[in-house]
């Protein structure tokens, strides 16, 4: 495979795996916001236990099960983006693998760790 094809499927690949990073976070600021709206309760339940009812009425009704956009939790967000970009990302990535490298993964990361160990 000449150079610039295996230097082309390096990129894409890092792409990837970028896109992988960039998921993480996404899953990660699911799962923190979950947490966050839980945790709401305990504050209410200690908010009304001193006395402070006005303002456990407003984080109830203002932020416990509020959409962090208009219309998604973050669950719906996690799932669009799976099905969307991401499932169309690796398919891209997945078709130019099978193409130019009969579906082999990395190789530009194969042929660095060639070079590198055959010094």
């Amino acid at each position: 495979m000449d150079d610039k094809t295996v230097e082309a499927l390096g990129k894409l690949s890092a792409a990837l795996e970028t896109t992988e990073h960039a998921r993480g976070h996404l899953y990660a600021m699911h799962q923190l916001t979950g947490e966050a709206d839980f945790k709401l309760d305990e504050a209410v339940s200690l908010l009304r236990e001193a006395g402070h009812d006005k303002l456990a009425d407003r984080v109830e009704t203002e932020l416990i099960g509020r959409d962090v956009i208009p219309g998604r939790w973050t669950f719906q967000i996690v799932e669009e983006y799976d099905d969307g970009y991401y499932d169309a990302f690796r398919a891209v990535e997945k078709a130019a693998r099978d193409e130019l490298a009969g579906g082999r993964r990395h190789v530009y990361e194969a042929r660095l760790k060639q070079e590198r160990q055959g010094r």
